[in-house]
């Protein structure tokens, strides 16, 4: 008997009375698909997770923290942002840390109450930070020792409340100390009313205009990507089975029992399956670290396994040691990982999938890690903060055959179209913008409609970036409208960098651009025109720039020059060309 087609499984999965149900709704004007599940906000997720106990969810160092203590710690929290802090719902609340377990445990404390989670990037240097706060309204921050120590001058003038997470000195520092405030007696966290499209969380981003844009976004259009990830295996399985062998999933699928059924004939049906577990390795202030790995492990009942920093000899040793089953992060990290010394010396059989996000993966890496991973579990993606890291994947057989593919859309939640400058719809093969529509879609740029307007239009986002769509539905990105570099995984806006050098006295003109880098994906370079009786060293002006902006977004190479940068007709820097030089200068 023949097996069901990838469209067949799609409006099998999603049919009326399934598991994964889809139905249509009118969010802000606009019809959308959405999931018909039962847990549509996040608080729902978190109680979810409570029932499974004992079960660990969070590993840092020698600390582990089962499902249940780390939702009992975040709904203490949760009372203790009300009561003692007055946190209400609508109001928002930053954190700026490092990847701790607090990080989680006061998202989700936030989140539970209404309140909306301000993810600050941890990169960020005073000034920066200063701006996150105060262009999200914070109404308190939580933030660890390294920030702390960055922010504590401010804290006066801004007049925020401040948690510590970790202070070096708990017991003489004048902010309270995060772990005073987690422990308590309740059993659940308050009960507040909170709709599907309540706001949850502000995530900035770089765009092609100067200040990072918050992005701000509802507990469904975070709750979306969870579920339509859930769909992406389940797909692959009814397309890969015969029809026949259907029977007892679909029992599952349609609640007629509880049990999904296994496959794997080895595997001992009366033994609970062993758990999947994973290495964080995005920062928690990346859409890839909140949603992709922080919340959908716990959807999936995943261990997660926080680093300190990352190692990739500690990221084998830890996937060694924990049973390490799925690994996702920016194409550096995977590329690191497979040529560390130590990955033929380390037990990494646990390991089923290898992963990248965040950024374009070097078709030569792809080709290269999948020779020496020897599985089918190497994939890849393409998703935005805007679209709550939701948007194509591409894995296994399909990957190997089309390395420079980004993969298809993540049906039947979200769809993409290739459209050109007058708005139409582009046929198979032909570059235009990349649009996307799903009810994953961000609610908007915090505090900037205009903004908003020009990326979102009839419930459709224009992404800024070109590609073009094959005959089978494969996404093939090309290169980017916007004017930002993605350096592993981080976007930065060159007019951000561009402004940070017009501030030294001796600079004229600037531009900006990003060059290739088989580490980064890519890195950021500068030409620079100088005053005409003006002189500055490359290293000296380079200082000047990192004491300005964080350090990732600091030009690693910098050309300078006393003839006027070239210009378009249109009289704009011509920065294509100033690319291809620069490029070619380091080829030669």
């Amino acid at each position: 008997m023949a097996n069901l087609t990838r469209n067949e499984a799609i409006e099998l999965l999603s049919s009326p009375g399934s598991r994964l149900e889809v139905t249509t709704a009118d969010i802000r004007g606009v019809d959308y698909q959405v999931p018909n599940a039962d847990v549509k906000i996040l608080h729902d997720l978190y109680a979810s997770g409570a029932f499974n106990d004992d079960m660990t969810f969070l590993v840092y160092e020698d600390e582990r923290y089962s499902y249940l203590d780390t939702y009992l710690k975040s709904a203490n929290f949760a009372w203790r942002l009300q009561e003692q802090f007055g946190i209400k719902k609508g109001d928002s609340v930053a954190i700026a840390s490092r990847n701790y377990p607090e990080w989680c445990l006061a998202f989700m404390a936030i989140t539970s109450i209404g309140a909306i989670a301000v993810a600050l990037n941890a990169w960020w240097n005073s000034d920066e930070l200063k701006y996150g706060l105060q262009d999200s309204n914070a109404r308190l921050v939580i933030a660890d020792q390294e920030r702390l120590e960055r922010i504590r001058h401010l804290v006066p003038s801004l007049n925020i409340p401040v948690i510590a997470i970790r202070p070096v000195k708990s017991g003489s520092n004048e902010e309270p100390d995060i772990s005073t405030l987690l422990n308590g007696d309740q059993t659940a966290a308050p009960d507040v009313e909170i709709l599907p499209d309540d706001d949850a969380m502000i995530m900035y981003t770089s765009g092609s205009t100067g200040k990072p844009k918050g992005v701000v976004s509802s507990h469904r259009a975070i709750m979306t990507p969870l579920f339509a990830w859930a769909y992406i295996g389940l797909i692959d399985l009814f397309t890969l089975l015969p029809k026949e062998d259907l029977e007892p999933f679909k029992q599952w699928l349609f609640k007629e029992t509880d049990s999904l059924p296994t496959i794997d004939p080895d595997l001992d049906t009366n033994q609970p399956p062993p758990q999947e577990s994973s290495i964080l390795t995005y920062p928690m202030f990346h859409i890839s670290g909140v949603v992709v790995q922080f919340l959908f492990s716990m959807l999936l009942s995943r261990k997660l396994v926080l680093m300190y920093k990352w190692d990739p000899e500690k990221a084998l040793e830890l996937i060694e040691q924990e049973h390490i089953t799925v690994f996702e992060g920016v194409p550096t990290l995977s590329w690191e990982l497979i040529n560390s010394p130590d990955f033929e010396k380390r037990d990494t059989s646990t390991l089923q999938t290898l992963g990248a996000g965040g950024a374009k993966r070097p078709v030569e890496q792809a080709k290269q890690i999948q020779n020496k991973f020897k599985k089918d579990g190497a994939n890849a993606g393409y998703g935005l903060t805007e679209t709550n890291g939701l948007g194509t994947g591409i894995s296994g057989g399909d990957y190997a055959q089309r390395p420079a593919s980004v993969g298809r859309p993540t049906a039947p939640l979200l769809e993409v179209e290739i459209r050109d400058e007058q708005n139409n719809a582009l046929p198979p093969n032909q570059d235009g913008e990349i649009c996307i529509k799903s009810c994953a879609l961000f609610r908007g740029y915090w505090k900037q409609p205009q903004a908003t307007a020009e990326v979102l239009r009839g419930g459709w986002l224009y992404t800024g970036d070109i590609g073009h769509l094959d005959e089978e539905g494969f996404l093939y990105i090309t290169d980017r409208a916007k004017d930002i570099v993605i350096r592993g995984g981080e976007n930065i806006s060159c007019a951000e960098v561009e402004e940070a050098l017009y501030e030294h006295p001796a600079v004229f003109e600037a531009a900006v651009f990003g060059l290739p880098d088989e580490r980064l994906g890519e890195i950021l370079g500068a030409t620079v025109m100088l005053r005409h009786d003006q002189t500055v060293e490359e290293d000296e002006l380079i200082k000047y720039v990192e004491s300005r902006i964080a350090k990732f977004k600091v030009p690693a190479m910098i050309w300078l020059q006393h003839n006027q940068l070239p210009r378009l007709a249109t009289g704009k820097i011509d920065k294509r060309r100033l690319k291809q030089e620069a490029a070619s200068f380091i080829k030669t």
